[in-house]
């Protein structure tokens, strides 16, 4: 009997919901009750927006929308037609909700966007009444036919959807560009610079829409003008945000972008945080994840410059945040062109950067000391970097960050860990082509610690790339001192092939089976 009664009641609740009426949804804010255990589908914002920004109220609420259009498509493919109408539903008052919402908020709409609204107002209703007339029919040849027809409708629908918020969100990087670029007081400037930035944390597509929109040419206006001096740290912090796409790039090209973060790098006059934030700039742009750099002809041009500028910004960083901006600067720079560790030769980088890393207040993480290492790692290449790591304890440093581990447990910090070891072993396997070094790497015991690294997966956090660099270390070093190796180790992590050996470490980690 108690069966029945649940089974009555859940039947109820299913059919008053599929005969609600779309506007009383709209009202009741979207909240049906699903008889299936689908918690995530249940996604209801409130509409207040003294509790929520308004772009990012309708960022959420057309992120809802792609998200329930994806469960249709799901739910259509395996003709769970309830699902999909009540489903469809909701997606209508979604769509209504965030209509509402938007012509709610101050400003002017263009003709394109009302026409773009009532074409998609208009497509949702249609597509409500179809998956309607699905449920009012059990033959499987007719809901077959009509279901290539409410894929196309759904189609239509999310291709709608899609063209309206990139109108708006077009529409609102237009207004605050408009702000920043018309506008003569400070605090105008500011909000608008602020929203911008929030925009631009939104992801790669808001960063591409404002770069298109000359977001990136209106910043730099700014840090061309003296009386928006107290701004440039937070204009040039959303500029190193919008410059992770390949169009904010061309317009800082174009702009001559580079000139002028070597300007504010070299102007003594300008605060530690803008020198840090045009550093962080420089780290975004000379990226090498990035693959769109080389048309960056101009940072070759001003590149002695700023890494002056850098060395000097990383030997006066008051904090960590600031040697970690102007260290990853450094470390990016190095990979783009092999000129700029030349200069860091040039400049005693070596020295200051050593010096830094006994300073725990500056460099404090994993995070800069990987910065550090990836440096020394580039700069060991050169044959003159030998004596400079003698002479500044750095291979006592080398040592050190093969022990390098993760406090916290925090996933980017233990792969910041792993960087770091690995980085470590590269170092030396490459400065130990200099007998000198190699004798003071044996004399400070790393060759059983590399052997540990190989032979013990935890040491290394199980990291293919930290036991490769290992080996490779280990095996330099037994060339220059052959006596610091057992038969065993040397039988097993020198003698043979780099492949085997690795297959042997990967292999040494016990077995439960």
């Amino acid at each position: 009997m108690h069966l029945i009664q649940v089974d009555s009641v859940q039947r109820w609740m299913e059919d008053l919901k599929l005969m609600t009426d779309c506007e009383c949804m709209c009202i009741l804010q979207s909240k049906p009750i699903s008889i299936e255990k689908d918690e995530q589908s249940e996604l209801i914002l409130s509409s207040q927006s003294s509790t929520c920004d308004n772009l990012q109220l309708l960022l959420k609420r057309a992120w809802i929308i792609s998200t329930e259009l994806t469960r249709i498509a799901q739910k259509l493919e395996k003709s769970r037609w309830q699902r999909v109408h009540s489903m469809t539903v909701r997606v209508n008052c979604h769509v209504r909700s965030m209509l509402n919402e938007y012509n709610t908020f101050p400003r002017s709409s263009s003709e394109e966007m009302h026409q773009l609204e009532k074409l998609l107002i208009d497509k949702c209703s249609e597509f409500t009444a179809f998956t309607e007339r699905c449920l009012q029919t059990e033959d499987e040849e007719i809901l077959k036919s009509m279901k290539s027809c409410i894929n196309e409708t759904l189609t239509t629908v999310a291709q709608y959807f899609g063209q309206l918020i990139e109108l708006v969100l077009t529409h609102e990087a237009q207004n605050l560009l408009r702000q920043i670029e018309l506008s003569g007081s400070l605090y105008v400037t500011e909000s608008a610079i602020s929203s911008l930035f929030s925009l631009a944390q939104e992801g790669a597509h808001l960063c591409r829409i404002i770069a298109k929109e000359g977001g990136v040419v209106a910043l730099f206006k700014i840090c061309r003008q003296d009386c928006f001096r107290c701004l440039y740290p937070q204009t040039l912090r959303t500029l190193a945000s919008i410059c992770c796409v390949e169009e904010g790039m061309h317009q800082l090209e174009k702009v001559d972008g580079i000139l002028c973060l070597a300007d504010i790098l070299t102007d003594n006059s300008h605060s530690e945080a803008t020198h840090a934030e045009a550093a962080a700039v420089i780290a975004q742009i000379t990226s090498p994840h990035l693959t769109f750099t080389q048309h960056l002809s101009s940072f070759l041009e001003n590149m002695e410059e700023i890494v002056t500028a850098l060395v000097k910004l990383c030997q006066e960083a008051s904090s960590g945040e600031v040697f970690l901006l102007a260290s990853a600067a450094l470390a990016n720079i190095t990979f783009f062109d092999t000129m700029a560790c030349e200069i860091l030769l040039q400049l005693n980088a070596m020295k200051i950067l050593l010096a830094a890393c006994s300073d725990k207040r500056i460099v404090d993480t994993p995070y800069s000391r990987d910065q550090v290492v990836t440096i020394l790692a580039n700069m060991s290449v050169l044959d003159q970097c030998a004596s400079e790591i003698i002479q500044g304890n750095g291979v006592q440093l080398l040592m050190e960050m093969l022990f390098e581990k993760s406090s916290s447990g925090n996933p980017s910090e233990v792969a910041a860990c792993e960087r770091v070891q690995q980085k470590s072993a590269v170092t030396l396997a490459r400065l130990s082509r200099d007998p000198e070094v190699a004798d003071v790497a044996v004399k400070l015991s790393c060759i059983p610690r590399l052997i540990k690294l190989c032979r013990s997966p935890t040491e290394r956090n199980n990291s293919d790339s930290v036991l490769v660099a290992c080996l490779a270390a280990l095996r330099r070093l037994a060339v220059m001192s052959p006596d610091g190796l057992e038969d065993s180790d040397f039988q097993q992590l020198v003698k043979p092939r780099l492949v085997d050996s690795f297959l042997l470490c990967t292999n040494m980690e016990e077995s439960f089976v």
